[in-house]
C-alpha cells in the first residue's frame, strides 16, 4: 500500500483522506482499496453503498481509526477507482468483498456496511460467518415489505417491459459517457439523490469521487451501472435467514425517508431479527446516517463494537 496524495487541496470540517491506499484483484477486475489508522491496529472493514465510493467515508472512517482501529475499504466494482466490468451482479460484489476481506485482514474482524454495503455484508456473514466477529448495517438490513399485489398477467407484462428496458440500455452501453459538469454541477446533479447532505459535502465528494477530462468532470461510475441494478437478489431472501444470523448484528435506521432509503420499517423488522440482535431508530436522520451526525453514529457504532482488538 501507498500513501494517497490529492491532485489538489480538499477541505472539509473532520474529513481526513486515507493514510494507505492499493488495489487488490478480484477475477480480474483491479479494487481501490484504502485504509485508516496504524497499520498494525486491529482491523475493521467498511462497505460502500451503490452509486457510492470509499472516500464516503472520509469524515467516519477517521473517527474510527482514533479510536484504536485499522479502517479497511474499497472501491465497489465499476465505483470510485476500482476498474469497470462488463456485467455486474449482486454475486460478483460478494465475491469481491470476501477478495479484499481475506487479501487485507487474517482471521475474522468486525465489520460495517452502509446500505447495499450493509446488505452486502448480511449476506458474505450468513454464507461465511468465521469471516467477520460481529455486524454493523447502517440503513443497510433488507427490507421484507413485499411488492404490490398485482394481476399475475401484469406482472408478465412488467417482466416484460423490465427485459426489454434493461436491453435496450446495454445496446447503448458502448457509447455511453457520463455527463461531464464543473465540480458545482456536479455536486447540484448529486443533491438531487441526496437532498439531506449539505452543498459543502457534496462539493468535497466531487473532489475524491470524480476525475477531471479535457471537457469537465466526471463522476467515477461506470455508465452502464443503473439505480436497483443490483440483482438477482430480493430483500425478502436476507429477512428470511435473518432469524438465525450467526454474529452479534447491529441496525442503525433513521426516521427520514429517502429516495436512496431501504424503505426499512423498524416495526416490521425487529420480529425476524435474532434475540441478541439491536436496531436502534436515529431521530431527524436520512438513508446516510454517517455523513448527517458522524460523530453521534461513530460512538454509537464505537460502544457496539468493544476495545480495538476484542470485538
Amino acid at each position: 500500500m501507498s500513501e494517497s496524495k490529492p491532485e489538489f487541496d480538499l477541505d472539509y470540517p473532520g474529513a481526513r483522506a486515507p493514510e494507505r491506499h492499493g488495489f487488490v484483484e478480484s477475477y480480474g477486475i483491479r479494487l481501490a482499496t484504502y485504509e485508516w489508522g496504524a497499520p498494525d491496529a486491529p482491523p475493521v472493514l467498511l462497505a460502500h453503498g451503490g452509486f457510492d465510493f470509499a472516500r464516503t467515508y472520509d469524515v467516519f472512517a477517521p473517527l474510527l481509526a482514533d479510536a484504536g482501529w485499522r479502517v479497511i475499504t474499497w472501491d465497489h466494482r465499476g465505483h470510485g477507482n476500482s476498474e469497470h466490468a462488463e456485467l455486474y451482479s449482486w454475486d460478483a460484489d460478494c465475491r469481491d468483498l470476501v477478495i479484499v476481506k481475506e487479501a487485507l485482514i487474517d482471521g475474522p474482524c468486525p465489520a460495517i456496511g452502509h446500505s447495499k454495503g450493509g446488505a452486502l455484508m448480511v449476506q458474505v456473514s450468513q454464507a461465511l460467518p468465521y469471516l467477520f466477529s460481529r455486524l454493523v448495517a447502517i440503513d443497510g438490513l433488507p427490507s421484507g415489505r413485499p411488492p404490490p399485489d398485482v394481476a399475475e398477467h401484469e406482472r408478465t407484462r412488467q417482466l416484460e417491459a423490465e427485459i426489454s428496458t434493461w436491453l435496450d440500455h446495454r445496446r447503448r452501453c458502448a457509447d455511453l459517457v457520463r455527463k461531464p459538469g464543473t465540480r458545482e454541477e456536479l455536486a447540484r446533479r448529486r443533491a438531487r439523490m441526496n437532498p439531506r447532505l449539505s452543498p459543502e459535502w457534496l462539493y468535497y465528494l466531487t473532489g475524491v469521487g470524480a476525475r477531471r477530462d479535457s471537457d469537465g468532470w466526471r463522476w467515477k461510475i461506470d455508465p452502464s451501472l443503473r439505480m436497483g441494478g443490483i440483482g438477482p437478489w430480493r430483500g425478502q431472501w436476507g429477512v428470511d435467514r435473518l432469524p438465525g444470523f450467526p454474529i452479534p448484528l447491529y441496525g442503525l435506521v433513521g426516521t427520514e425517508h429517502e429516495e436512496m432509503g431501504w424503505g426499512v420499517v423498524p416495526e416490521e423488522l425487529r420480529p425476524c431479527l435474532p434475540r441478541d440482535a439491536r436496531l436502534e431508530v436515529v431521530e431527524g436522520v436520512g438513508h446516510f446516517l454517517h455523513i448527517e451526525q458522524p460523530h453521534e453514529i461513530a460512538e454509537r457504532v464505537l460502544a457496539f463494537l468493544g476495545k480495538p482488538g476484542f470485538a
